[in-house]
């Protein structure tokens, strides 16, 4: 059993608390607003999940990710995440979001480069939180979707498969992080687990994603 931390508990950040839970797993969620406003979700989740701060959280957990709005990476507790993997489920979108300062590269180089005692990791950004838990199964089942992970440090990668795997995900290893630009919004990538509705969405499995990641271009 391992303790998972959620720094952003909005719909993704619930849902991946929700399967980290229903496989065995503690976690803390926490957000910008306040341990007090995530009371209805600990007390979904059960015994072994409790609300704190984004820092709490950070310093307590073995794995952690990030789901808030790209404009506050720079508020992410760098120092209490130090040592730890961290997975970056952040979006950007340009047209939603306009420009951010000190963007160069993909969203992850960014964010690693705040956490730079961390080992970043991006994945589950590009799939619906309703997908996200319609879609789980358990390993070897012949609908199992799959979602790609990119990071520098191959063990942090490992580290976060092993992860998806318990919650019930396959994996695209797609190397460095430099390579989640071909996940990003606007990419065949981004929705290809979406369907109109929770109800139909749409199982992806490793070659499919993998196909997509192929197609992507920039």
């Amino acid at each position: 059993m391992r303790t998972i931390g959620i720094i952003g508990s909005g719909q993704v950040g619930g849902a991946l608390a929700r399967l980290a839970v229903a496989s065995g797993h503690r976690v803390v969620v926490s957000n910008s607003r306040g341990p007090e406003t995530l009371a209805d979700l600990v007390a979904e989740l059960g015994p072994g999940a409790r609300a704190a701060t984004p820092e709490e959280a950070a310093r307590a957990c073995d794995l952690a990710f990030v789901a808030v709005p790209v404009r506050a990476y720079p508020d992410l507790p760098a120092a209490a995440l130090r040592d730890r993997t961290v997975v970056d489920a952040i979006n950007y979108d340009p047209a939603r979001h306009g420009h951010v300062p000190g963007l160069v590269g993909t969203t992850s180089e960014l964010v690693q480069a705040h956490l730079a005692g961390s080992r970043v990791v991006k994945a589950c950004n590009n799939i619906f939180f309703g997908s996200l838990l319609a879609l789980a199964r358990p390993s070897g089942a012949p609908d199992r979707s799959a979602l790609p992970v990119a990071g520098d440090d191959a063990g942090a990668r490992a580290e976060v498969i092993a992860f998806l795997d318990a919650i019930g995900y396959d994996a695209v290893d797609a190397g460095p992080l430099a390579e989640g630009w071909r996940w990003q919004p606007g990419t065949p990538a981004h929705l290809v687990h979406a369907g109109a509705t929770v109800r139909e969405a749409v199982p992806a499995g490793v070659e499919r994603v993998r196909a997509a990641l192929a197609a992507a271009t920039r």
